[in-house]
């Protein structure tokens, strides 16, 4: 059975059965009610008449007595004690109940009785009479007008039953059908993406936020979620196949000539074996590069802790020193304090982005700034390079993006593959920090990493924040 149909069945019954409990209920109170209402009346009239009937001194007086209170659809009788033949007046619409044997009880009662199938209220009241002999004054009255009233009642309560069930289940039925059009439309969008392969979103319709719209909006996270993640795969595919075709060429023509004339021309041997390093090693970062980037976002999890920005960046400057051969200075202010928050790995793989950036385009001594502008810290890699131009400073940030390869150290092909300032803008944003690069064309490129919130730096000619 489809949750909907579930919907409409469950509600409808629960309904009725609501429905049927309340009906039962009104009756069974009502019927109580009346019932003992009609009986009270019924002893008081009795409790009268025994009043009166107490003073009587002969038969015909209590005859007088009994046709006076004798109740309207019954019969009122005096039967004394030790078995003498009572006395009974009946009204004219129930002669037949003196026909009924009469019997004599010590106690008070009052009761509801059959007789020949009909309901009566019975009551019974010991009185001692003027004589000093005990009797009882015992009252019937008939309750059939009550029972035609419940009987009534009891139509009338069926008939509204069945009244107000065919809408409830008609609406039901609507309202199975709207709770369900989230799903069917959740559904819906599920099998046109197994259909068209494309991934597609709920729309919103309106501005409920019950369960089912935060149903939706969490369709629609999982599905941006999952498209964010198969454009990754899609990138990192095509980027990989793109870019790592070029150095397995090289290497591939470089086996080939050392296969075909390795032998004949020993010089050829070294010039292969360094292409063939260089290009293996190229490949290397730039695979370890791509795959960070296709990581999702999601799966970075930033340690945040205070960091003391000076011995941390004088550590990094004297490891990358070391690999590469070239002179880092560091400057920072006077005190030695500068701290700040940031995710220690993460900083380090972006400082060393541009510290390798600044060693591939320039031959000069690098700087490594530490300081703090308006209550920001940061780290400022500076180089005395070649610069970039404004109309390409804003593309840097690009993925695969490279500037011209003649702004290699006095021409050379140093450039890398063109992901390092992305990637380095990618993890800045994980940790908190931003990015700005600002340069000038022939005078030099400043790189700077601010911790905290968003700050302003010395003016330059050119900038680009990311």
């Amino acid at each position: 059975m489809k949750l909907g149909s579930k919907i409409h069945l469950y509600s409808s019954v629960l309904f009725a059965a609501l429905l049927l409990a309340a009906n039962v209920t009104v009756y069974m109170v009502f019927s109580s009610m009346m019932l003992s209402r009609e009986m009270n009346q019924l002893l008081a009239e009795t409790e009268q008449a025994a009043e009166a009937l107490r003073s009587a001194n002969n038969n015909v007086a209590v005859n007088e007595l009994l046709r006076a209170y004798v109740p309207l659809n019954g019969m009122l009788g005096w039967v004394k004690a030790g078995g003498g033949s009572g006395v009974f007046v009946t009204s004219g619409s129930e002669t037949e109940l003196s026909l009924h044997k009469e019997a004599f009880y010590n106690e008070r009662l009052k009761e509801q009785v059959s007789i020949d199938g009909s309901r009566y209220g019975f009551v019974s009241i010991p009185v001692i009479a003027s004589d000093g002999a005990v009797a009882n004054v015992q009252a019937t009255s008939s309750l059939e007008e009550l029972m035609e009233l419940l009987h009534i009642l009891r139509l009338v309560l069926i008939s509204v039953s069945v009244a107000v069930l065919v809408p409830v289940v008609i609406s039901s039925g609507v309202l199975g059908r709207v709770l369900m059009r989230p799903i069917r439309d959740m559904t819906g969008t599920m099998r046109r993406i197994i259909r068209s392969g494309e991934f597609v979103q709920l729309q919103n319709k309106g501005k409920s936020r019950d369960e089912l719209a935060a149903m939706g909006e969490t369709f629609n996270e999982m599905i941006a979620l999952l498209e964010d993640s198969f454009v990754r795969q899609e990138q990192f595919v095509s980027n990989a196949s793109h870019e790592l075709k070029t150095p397995l060429t090289i290497i591939e023509s470089y086996s080939s000539l050392l296969k075909r004339r390795g032998g004949e021309r020993p010089e050829l041997l070294q010039e292969s074996i360094e292409a063939i390093h260089s290009e293996a090693v190229r490949m290397k970062t730039m695979t370890e590069q791509l795959l960070l980037l296709a990581t999702s976002r999601r799966e970075w999890k930033a340690n945040m802790e205070v960091v003391e920005l000076l011995p941390f960046a004088r550590q990094a400057a004297a490891v990358f020193s070391n690999v590469y051969d070239r002179e880092v200075i560091v400057e920072g202010p006077p005190d030695e304090r500068c701290e700040g928050m940031a995710d220690v790995d993460m900083l380090k793989q972006v400082l060393f982005i541009l510290l390798d950036n600044a060693r591939k385009y320039s031959r000069e001594t690098i700087i490594l700034e530490v300081g703090e502008l308006r209550g920001e810290s940061y780290l400022s890699v500076k180089d005395k390079g070649v610069g970039i131009s404004a109309e390409e400073l804003p593309k840097v940030f690009q993925r695969f993006y490279r500037v011209d390869k003649a702004r290699g150290r006095d021409g050379e092909q140093e450039g890398g593959a063109g992901l390092g300032l992305s990637l380095g803008k990618v993890l800045a944003d994980a940790f908190g920090a931003r990015l700005v690069l600002e340069s000038e064309l022939g005078a030099g490129t400043a790189a700077t990493i601010i911790l905290g919130q968003a700050g302003e730096l010395p003016e330059r000619h050119n900038s680009r924040e990311a």
